[in-house]
């Protein structure tokens, strides 16, 4: 089955330190990225989209800079599984806090990916009051 990489950045107004815990942890990706995420064994989390259940590794974690999820139920004979990293970088010269999305999947239509991340992310920016 073909992949397709969907990247995008988005400005956030807020500190990495405030940001990261909705990026990494089970409650913060719960209250803005997926109906429930429960953490598991392992470094695993169960993200839970209209009642599916969907495992994911924690594959790479940097305080306060880059998560990556890694799901576990879309892999294939050569280890091609679907993933979601987040990763926040700040702008030296403004101080501006950035964060970037990639999103590897079976879903190649980038007008409806990038619709759903700007959603996704206007949600995460009202939480946080950017």
């Amino acid at each position: 089955m073909q992949k397709f990489k969907y990247s995008n950045e988005y400005e956030i107004k807020a500190s990495t330190k405030m940001l990261f815990p909705y990026l990494s942890t089970a409650s913060g990706l719960s209250q803005w990225f997926c109906d429930k995420v429960n953490t598991l064994s392992d470094h695993k989390f169960d993200f839970i989209w209209d009642k599916e259940s969907h495992i994911a590794d924690q594959s790479s974690l940097r305080l306060n800079k880059s998560v990556k999820f890694e799901f576990l139920n879309t892999s294939d004979t050569n280890r091609d599984n679907n993933y979601i990293e987040f990763k926040l970088d700040v702008s030296d010269l403004t101080g501006t806090t950035y964060l970037r999305i990639t999103d590897y999947s079976t879903n190649t239509d980038a007008e409806e990916l990038a619709d759903l991340w700007d959603g996704l992310i206007e949600s995460l920016k009202e939480i946080v009051g950017s």
